[in-house]
């Protein structure tokens, strides 16, 4: 079964030849683009539309690479000891199976997510390197190798906030996923919100793309907050002409839910300002 767009996903042409493409080559797929456009999102459609389990590995800033393969406890061991506890004998017992374990034992196929990649330590990537390409990993402890019964589908995700090194990316398929154009946004809001009226949502979409536009932003608004931002109009039951903006200020209503810190409300309150007194 090959990826596409569902009735509850839309998915752009060039993201899912990315995905048919890393499924065909047996390569992890390496997912970037802004926060908010659905990275981690797309993991789970396409466990859901290739009818495969997911298992989830979210990366953060103290996560290591052991942690994906195993975890080997070796205190609660020695406490087990003192105590007399007869557990000991077998070390088993005190190891922790890691995501990678879990997918490359699993029953059958699964989706891997590995999930902002980029909030690991710049070792993370390269630590991991060897296990991804020959599916095995060899636990010290007992003496076995853990191999891959099948390959899983490897996702992985990253912000964009740090580089990764060379010779990891070599090894995956890359896609940037691109910011929605405004037809496409209309399809996907469609699928969230599929009895909003047309006049409504181009209007709010087109005060939502100026804004994105607008240059000094820190942080612009993203697919996310723009679905939550449109369901609060529709809560509000505001019309068209409700989102008009004047001079006296630039921001949108509701603007909590699409600009999340103070410098970029008041880069649009000194808009306003400039504005006036140009009049």
């Amino acid at each position: 079964m090959r990826f596409d767009s569902t009735e509850t996903y839309i998915v752009p042409a060039d993201l899912a030849v990315a995905v048919n493409a890393a499924v065909t080559l047996e390569r992890p797929l390496l997912v970037k683009g802004e926060p908010g456009t659905g990275k981690t999102e797309l993991a789970r459609q396409v466990a859901r539309r290739l009818d495969l389990p997911l298992i989830e590995w979210h990366i953060k800033s103290t996560t290591k690479a052991q942690q994906g393969l195993y975890e080997y406890d070796a205190v609660s061991r020695l406490r087990d000891s003192q105590l007399g506890d007869a557990r000991v004998n077998d070390v088993k017992n005190y190891i922790r199976q890691g995501k990678l374990w879990q997918a490359f034992t699993a029953p059958s196929r699964v989706v891997l997510l590995i999930d902002e990649i980029d909030k690991a330590d710049i070792e993370f990537p390269n630590d991991l390197l060897q296990e991804l390409d020959r599916m095995e990993f060899h636990v010290y402890e007992t003496g076995e190798t853990i191999r891959a019964h099948q390959r899983p589908v490897v996702i992985i995700t990253s912000n964009n906030e740090k580089d990764l090194p060379d010779a990891f990316l070599r090894r995956c398929f890359f896609h940037y996923i691109r910011f929605p154009d405004m037809e496409t946004m209309k399809r996907i809001v469609a699928v969230h919100h599929p009895g909003i009226k047309d006049a409504l949502l181009t209007t709010a979409l087109t005060q939502f793309y100026e804004i994105r536009d607008q240059g000094g932003l820190k942080k612009k608004p993203s697919t996310s907050e723009v679905l939550d931002w449109l369901k609060l109009l529709l809560a509000e039951d505001l019309a068209p002409e409700d989102l008009k903006r004047d001079g006296t200020s630039l921001l949108p209503r509701l603007h909590g839910a699409l600009l999340k810190n103070e410098q970029d409300v008041h880069l649009f309150e000194r808009l306003a300002f400039m504005a006036r007194g140009q009049r």
